[in-house]
C-alpha cells in the first residue's frame, strides 16, 4: 500500500468526520432557517425584502468572485502537499498564503465600499434608475455599504478553515456559522420589536439601514474571531512572511488562475440572475417574486446538501488529494464513486418528498408576519429546485475529483456548462411572463442547467480516471428511485389518513392580527401541519428503509452502521 494510502487509512473515518460536520452544518442551517424566518416576518417578499437581500448577498458573491473559489478548492491541496514535504515547510507556506490572502481581501474591501453604487447599478434591474425608485436606490447603496466590510471577514473565516481542513480538522468551521445566525437573528427581532413588519415600505431610514447593515456585518465579524483560537491548538502560529518568491506559491497560482475563471463565470450567473429576479419586484406588484423569493427557496432546499454533500466532500477532498498526489488512481476512484453514491443516498430521496411538504413546510417557516397568507410562490420555487438539487450536488462532488487531481482547466470549463446554462435559460424562460413566475422560473432554468453539468462532468471525469464504477452507480440509480416511488406512495397515504382523522386540509388559511397570539391560533398554524408533515415523512423515512434492505441497496449499510455507534456512543456517555 502507498504512503498515500497508508496515512489515509490510519486517518479518522471519512463517516466519523462527516457525521461530526453533518451535525454541526446542521445547527447551523437551523439557526439559518430561524434567520430566513425573521426576514421575510418583517420584511416581506417584495420590493421592501429585496433592496435588503439584494444588498446583504452582494458581499459573500463577490468575496466568491475575487477568491473564494481560489481559497475553497486550491489551497487544501496545495496546503496537504507542503505539510507533506515537513512540518517547517508546511507552516511556512501556510503563513505565506495567510499574509497574501489577508493583504488581498484587506486591498480589495476599500475599494468594493469606494464603488458601492457602481456595483449596485449593475446587479439591479434597469426600473430602479428612474426618478420615482431613487428612494429605494439610494436604501440599497447604503445597505451595501454597511455589508461589504464582510469582504474581508469571509476572506478571513474561509482562510482560517482551509488551514484547518488541511490538518484534517472539520468541526470548528461548520460550528461557527452558528454564532453569525444567532447575531443576525437577534438583529431581526430587535427590528421586528422597533419598526414592526413593514413590507409595503418603499425605502429604509437611516436607522433602519445602521441596524439591519451594520448588525448582519457583525455577525460575519464574529464568526471569523471564533475560528482563530482553533490555530494554536494545530500548534500553528500566525507570523506575517512576505518572501512569496520561488516559494512554491507559482505553482499555487497557476491552479488558481483556472478556479478563479470558473468562478467569475458563477458569479456571473449570480449576478445575472440577481438582475432578472430584481425585475420581477421593481415594478411594484405586489404578486412579484424576486430575489428574496428566490433566495428564500434556494436556501431552503440546500438544506441536506449542506448537512450531507458539503460535509462528506470537505472530508473526502484531501483524501482524494493524497491518492492523486501518490498516483493510486484505483483508491482514488473507488472513494470518489463511493461518496457520491452516498451523497445521492440522502439527496435524492428528499427531493422525491419534497412535493409533498412544500406548501406546509413553507408556511411553518415563511408564512408569518409579514408573508401571512402569501407562501403559494415560496412553495412553488421550492419545488422546481429540488431536481435541481440532486443535479448540482452531483456536479458538485464531481468537481472535487478535478480539484484533487489538479485538472482546474477542466473544472473551469465543467462551471462555464453550468453557468453558461443557468444564464441563457434564465433569460430565455423570464421573457414577457407575469411578475409572480419569475422566482420559480429562475428555479426552473438552475435545475435545467445544472443537469447539463453534472452529465457532462460526469462523462469527462469517467475518460480521464478510467472509470467511475459507471454500472454500480446506474444499478445504484434504479434501485434508489423504485425504493423512492414505494416511499411516496406510502407517505401519500399517511398525509391523505392525517387529514382525514384531522379534518384538515392541507393546506393553511393565514390567521388575522387579533388570533396571531392566541393559542388557537397556535394550534391552527403549529401543531396540525407538524403532525401532518411527521406523518408523511416518518411514513416516508420507514418504507424507504424498509425497501431499501428488501431490493439489497447496500449502499445504505454503512450509513446505517455509522448511525447506530453514534447512537450507542451517546447511551454510553
Amino acid at each position: 500500500m502507498s504512503a498515500a494510502s497508508t496515512a489515509v487509512t490510519a486517518s479518522p473515518s471519512l463517516g466519523r468526520s462527516s457525521l461530526t460536520m453533518a451535525i454541526g452544518t446542521f445547527v447551523s442551517r437551523i439557526t439559518g432557517m430561524g434567520r430566513a424566518i425573521l426576514l421575510v416576518a418583517a420584511l416581506g417578499r417584495g420590493i421592501h425584502a429585496d433592496i435588503f437581500t439584494i444588498a446583504n448577498t452582494i458581499p459573500n458573491a463577490l468575496f466568491t468572485l475575487l477568491a473564494g473559489g481560489v481559497f475553497t478548492a486550491v489551497l487544501v491541496p496545495q496546503m496537504v502537499r507542503a505539510l507533506g514535504q515537513g512540518e517547517q515547510e508546511g507552516q511556512a507556506y501556510i503563513n505565506r498564503i495567510l499574509t497574501l490572502g489577508l493583504l488581498f481581501l484587506a486591498a480589495v474591501t476599500v475599494i468594493l465600499v469606494f464603488l458601492a453604487p457602481v456595483i449596485i447599478s449593475l446587479v439591479i434591474d434597469s426600473k430602479y434608475q428612474t426618478p420615482q425608485m431613487q428612494p429605494q436606490r439610494e436604501s440599497m447603496v447604503a445597505l451595501a455599504r454597511y455589508c461589504l466590510p464582510q469582504v474581508f471577514f469571509y476572506g478571513m473565516f474561509v482562510l482560517v478553515s482551509q488551514v484547518q481542513n488541511a490538518r484534517g480538522v472539520f468541526g470548528p468551521t461548520m460550528w461557527a456559522p452558528i454564532v453569525n445566525n444567532v447575531i443576525a437573528m437577534s438583529i431581526l427581532g430587535g427590528y421586528i420589536a422597533l419598526y414592526g413588519t413593514q413590507h409595503h415600505q418603499p425605502a429604509y431610514t437611516t436607522q433602519q439601514e445602521l441596524l439591519l447593515g451594520v448588525g448582519s456585518t457583525l455577525g460575519i465579524v464574529a464568526q471569523a474571531l471564533l475560528l482563530l483560537p482553533y490555530l494554536r491548538g494545530l500548534g500553528l502560529r500566525f507570523r506575517p512572511r512576505f518572501d512569496f518568491l520561488h516559494t512554491g506559491l507559482g505553482h499555487t497560482a497557476k491552479l488558481s488562475a483556472w478556479t478563479l475563471l470558473s468562478v467569475v463565470g458563477l458569479q456571473l450567473a449570480f449576478f445575472a440572475v440577481t438582475k432578472l429576479a430584481s425585475a420581477g419586484t421593481s415594478g411594484g406588484d405586489a404578486s412579484g417574486t424576486g430575489n428574496t423569493v428566490y433566495a428564500s427557496a434556494y436556501t431552503l432546499i440546500l438544506l441536506p446538501h449542506g448537512v450531507a454533500t458539503v460535509s462528506l466532500a470537505t472530508a473526502i477532498l484531501p483524501r482524494l488529494s493524497a491518492f492523486a498526489h501518490h498516483g493510486d488512481m484505483q483508491q482514488f476512484r473507488d472513494s470518489l464513486a463511493s461518496t457520491l453514491r452516498l451523497c445521492l443516498l440522502v439527496i435524492v430521496p428528499f427531493v422525491a418528498l419534497t412535493p409533498l411538504i412544500a406548501y406546509q413546510t413553507c408556511s411553518l417557516i415563511y408564512g408569518w408576519g409579514a408573508t401571512n397568507g402569501s407562501v403559494g410562490p415560496f412553495a412553488q420555487t421550492f419545488v422546481l429546485f429540488a431536481p435541481g438539487l440532486a443535479f448540482f450536488t452531483a456536479h458538485f462532488m464531481l468537481l472535487r475529483g478535478f480539484y484533487a487531481l489538479e485538472m482546474n482547466r477542466q473544472a473551469c470549463v465543467s462551471q462555464f456548462v453550468a453557468a453558461g446554462g443557468n444564464i441563457a435559460l434564465a433569460w430565455v424562460l423570464t421573457r414577457s411572463i407575469s411578475p409572480a413566475q419569475t422566482a420559480p422560473r429562475l428555479a426552473l432554468a438552475y435545475t435545467v442547467a445544472y443537469l447539463i453539468a453534472a452529465v457532462w462532468t460526469f462523462l469527462w471525469l469517467r475518460a480521464h480516471t478510467g472509470g467511475l464504477q459507471t454500472r454500480q452507480l446506474v444499478a445504484f440509480g434504479i434501485r434508489l428511485v423504485l425504493c423512492c416511488v414505494v416511499a411516496v406512495a406510502a407517505a401519500l397515504a399517511a398525509g391523505w389518513a392525517v387529514d382525514a382523522w384531522l379534518g384538515t386540509p392541507g393546506w393553511l388559511p393565514p390567521y388575522t392580527d387579533s388570533d396571531a397570539f392566541t393559542s388557537r391560533a397556535l394550534l391552527a398554524r403549529l401543531a396540525v401541519p407538524i403532525l401532518s408533515l411527521s406523518a408523511i415523512c416518518l411514513a416516508f423515512l420507514g418504507t424507504f428503509l424498509a425497501s431499501a434492505r428488501l431490493i439489497g441497496l447496500h449502499e445504505i449499510d454503512p450509513l446505517l452502521r455509522l448511525l447506530r455507534l453514534r447512537r450507542g456512543a451517546a447511551v454510553a456517555g
